[in-house]
């Protein structure tokens, strides 16, 4: 049995991901795992301006982290019911399904677990950043696609009426 992995973020672009990957894997009789990965409070804060940080009272950087894993947790909750919401309402019948939300940056989580699941085929959406956009800021997708153990199939957006 073939296996396909899908990440996703709610965009329109992943949920037409989640709807290839439903129809190549009822065709080639494969099994789905759906991953959403939701950014660490850790990586969040990595990405701020850490001089801005040392300017501020210890007490108010210790409340801050706290405010941050609360939120984390609820990013967390977030993911996992959009994960809910996708199976019940996409027709999965006859494809085996499975999903996880996992917690990190969303390259290197897609990349490990395309890795350490063996999976045969990565189906992801395009967010479509600009092409100035993507040389400043690079898009998860690209970096996927140059890192990934196995094809990646990349989705664009279909907006439906």
């Amino acid at each position: 049995m073939n296996k396909i992995l899908v990440p996703v973020d709610g965009s329109n672009a992943s949920i037409s991901a989640v709807k290839k990957s439903i129809e190549i894997g009822k065709k080639y009789n494969s099994s789905i795992k759906l991953i959403s990965v939701v950014k660490s409070t850790d990586h969040r804060r990595k990405e701020r301006n850490e001089n801005l940080w040392s300017a501020v009272d210890g007490s108010i950087i210790t409340n801050s982290i706290e405010l941050e894993k609360k939120l984390e947790g609820k990013y967390v909750e977030n993911a996992q019911m959009l994960l809910d919401q996708i199976v019940t309402k996409l027709d999965f019948n006859g494809t085996s399904v499975e999903k996880e939300v996992l917690v990190g940056d969303p390259f290197d989580k897609i990349v490990d677990t395309a890795k350490s699941g063996n999976y045969d085929l990565i189906i992801m959406g395009n967010r479509g950043f600009s092409k100035m956009k993507r040389f400043f800021i690079g898009s998860v997708t690209q970096k996927v696609i140059s890192e990934s153990p196995c094809p990646v199939l990349v989705v664009k957006s279909h907006f439906e009426p």
